[in-house]
């Protein structure tokens, strides 16, 4: 978990809003962990509950009705279940800000890399989208690839390599993450050693920005703008319909940028103080401190989104969803119906043709991220 904004001349640790010295004079953070107690319970709970009935869904849906035809399919999957584990993590660090960490050092470390790990394998899997979107339109513009044995390989590879990065990127946080006393209460926060804790904590928040911000970002730009570039090259596609999917790519970029660029710019600036200590005023250091609480946030809330923006949109995952919820419809009326009636026979007659038009519709093209 991020922790809050500030530099101490005499804790090496970095990663507590306690108070410190500025100027000779003591700068009182209780303000700032009052506001966090109020205001991150309340956003974590909105998040928790939003983000678990879209990603469940996604997982539920996939697992069940939908085949794993694209990279887009698996890495969507993927990406629900690092959404989920995210935000499975929620709880505790809404328990941290009101009480302090009660659960022990054990649970300290394996929260803060979940969170850690889980964040970063979410916006390593959005980059891995787009390129694999960027592929299917490029050099096959109906979008439809088949899912050969060697293709599947080659999928669960690359997962495996974006789970193994995400993992690298999250050690920091299950080795030097314990508790710390302070103020009358416990926290989980990541300590490093006197001798490195500088230059950790600065090369941490800087490789951060980097592969959870920059990179995705660029690429998703990239991806995108020559995916839109063919769409709009493309013959024989009616205009609306272009546009339609010109909006969709607009809209994930957007997303993305508005959700992750605030949070980013703080890291950044407490990474140039970490180095260079820019921060010489207490007011300033509160008002850091609230912004990393807002803006971190404010990144979270992509967790949910993420399935309205990956899954939702592809026609075919919406079919299966109210697909799926006809069926569940039909079990309860049936089921009612039998404890208020008396069993019925129903014969039902199916011509060639249909049964034929079912299974076509049943075996149809299952990526979700239609453009």
């Amino acid at each position: 978990m991020e922790d809050f904004y500030y530099h101490d001349d005499e804790d090496s640790s970095l990663n507590e809003s306690y108070d410190y010295n500025y100027e000779h004079s003591i700068c009182d953070k209780e303000a700032v962990r009052s506001f966090g107690g109020i205001f991150l319970p309340i956003i974590y709970a909105l998040a928790l509950v939003v983000g678990l009935a879209g990603n469940a869904l996604v997982v539920v849906v996939y697992t069940s009705r939908l085949r794993l035809r694209t990279l887009t399919d698996v890495c969507i999957l993927n990406l629900a279940i690092s959404d989920l584990l995210l935000l499975f993590t929620l709880p505790f660090w809404a328990a941290d800000a009101v009480h302090g960490w009660m659960l022990g050092s054990a649970a300290c470390k394996i929260t803060s890399f979940l969170y850690s790990t889980n964040f970063s394998c979410g916006m390593l899997l959005l980059a891995c989208i787009s390129v694999d979107r960027y592929r299917a339109v490029t050099q096959n513009p109906t979008g439809r690839t088949g899912a050969t044995r060697q293709g599947r390989r080659q999928w669960i590879l690359v997962c495996l390599v974006l789970w193994g990065l995400a993992s690298f990127l999250g050690l920091p946080e299950l080795i030097f993450s314990r508790l710390k006393h302070s103020h009358h209460r416990t926290g989980c926060t990541a300590v490093y050693p006197t001798s490195m804790a500088l230059p950790a904590k600065a090369a941490l928040e800087l490789l951060e920005v980097i592969l959870r911000f920059l990179l995705p970002f660029l690429v998703m730009v990239v991806c995108y703008c020559w995916v839109g570039r063919t769409l709009s090259k493309a013959a024989g596609v009616r205009r609306e319909r272009k546009w339609r999917a010109l909006r969709v790519l607009l809209a994930v970029v957007a997303v993305f940028l508005f959700t992750q660029l605030p949070y980013n710019v703080v890291k950044l600036f407490r990474a140039m103080d970490i180095i260079y200590i820019l921060v010489s005023d207490c007011e300033v250091s509160k008002g850091l401190d609230r912004a990393l609480q807002v803006t971190e946030s404010l990144a979270l809330t992509h967790a949910c989104i993420n399935p309205i923006l990956y899954a939702f949109v592809g026609s075919s995952f919406r079919g299966h969803v109210l697909k799926a919820a006809k069926h569940l419809g039909q079990r309860l009326g049936r089921h009612s119906r039998q404890i208020n009636e008396e069993p019925a026979v129903e014969i039902a007659l199916h011509t060639h043709s249909q049964n034929q038009s079912q299974s076509g519709s049943e075996d149809q093209d299952t990526s979700t991220f239609t453009i």
